[in-house]
């Protein structure tokens, strides 16, 4: 069985790859609907992550555990592996960074179903990212590599307070904070805040949204009223009904229907079904097929 480090793992699959690999799978005969669902266990000081998946040629699982505020000895917030398995022979193959995967995986993910909006516009972008932590960086770092070629793109950071090694930034709440929020193309919300971080009348009309930074049924970092404002996409209609709370809490007070729900692998078979002069907004939370595409990928370039 080969191990196959952080630095190997991200050495293997660029961020735009990753992108591309979700999206292929999605237009496939995949069926995100028929994951297995992930479990999600509270522990003292976080919680802990268990994430299998099956695919035709293979099988495998990230456990990882996330640290919160009060796990001050936590070497970082996310830590784990993923072990991958051959499907015809049952074996285990490749254990490889659990880190690298997730760190792959969720922008991936996020940016999977918009590509198509973002491409379709050759003028340069702006993008506002809420929050600072590795999320957000790994955000901006696969937004840029997949735009590429395509048009250019300005990036400003929003969090409380300014971290040293980020120079455009804004304060959360404040006046310089508000202008930008109001007048960029694309809003990626990587922040572990349980209530919302903006209203509709604080972004503009045909802004694009990414929510995805909670999967907890309770918490959100966007509200009702921007919802029942937007195009809505989901991963998965089942996961989002049971771990999207800026979905569920939406649904639960009346601002969207269910039925007005969207998923990605539709609206990937479909794109013209979306306006992009309209609001636009894609709630993630990370299914577990997402990190079986992008290990087996890896493992097959460290062939």
């Amino acid at each position: 069985m080969r191990t196959i480090g952080y630095e190997r793992a991200l050495e293997l699959l660029t961020p735009a790859d990753a992108v591309d690999l979700i999206r292929d799978t999605l237009k496939s005969s995949f069926d995100p609907s028929n994951d297995l669902d992930r479990i999600i266990a509270p522990l003292s000081n976080g919680e802990f992550l268990i994430m299998p998946s099956e695919l035709d040629s293979a099988f495998g699982i990230k456990v990882i555990s996330v640290a919160d505020s009060t796990a001050t000895n936590a070497q970082a917030r996310i830590q784990g592996s993923y072990l991958l398995f051959d499907g015809e022979s049952m074996s285990p193959t490749h254990t490889i960074d659990g880190v690298a995967i997730t760190n792959l995986r969720t922008p991936a993910a996020s940016l999977a179903g918009i590509k198509d909006f973002l491409i379709a516009d050759q003028q340069p972008l702006e993008a506002f990212i809420f929050g600072t932590g590795p999320q957000a960086r790994w955000h901006a770092h696969t937004l840029k590599d997949m735009l590429r070629g395509y048009r250019d793109v300005t990036i400003t950071f929003c969090s409380r307070t300014k971290p040293r090694d980020v120079d455009t930034w804004v304060e959360a709440g404040s006046p310089e904070a508000q202008r930008k929020l109001g007048t960029t193309g694309l809003i990626i919300c990587a922040t572990t805040a349980g209530t919302p971080l903006f209203g509709s009348d604080d972004i503009a009309e045909d802004a694009i949204i990414v929510a995805v930074g909670s999967h907890s049924p309770d918490k959100r970092e966007v509200g009702s009223e921007v919802i029942a404002s937007a195009q809505v996409i989901v991963e998965d209609m089942g996961a989002a009904l049971r771990e999207a709370g800026d979905i569920i809490l939406a649904v639960k007070d009346g601002s969207i229907r269910e039925q007005d729900l969207t998923t990605v692998k539709d609206l990937l078979m479909d794109p013209t079904q979306f306006d992009h002069s309209h609001r636009i907004l894609f709630k993630t939370t990370g299914m577990s097929w997402q990190d079986l595409v992008l290990a087996q990928a890896i493992a097959r370039r460290d062939a």
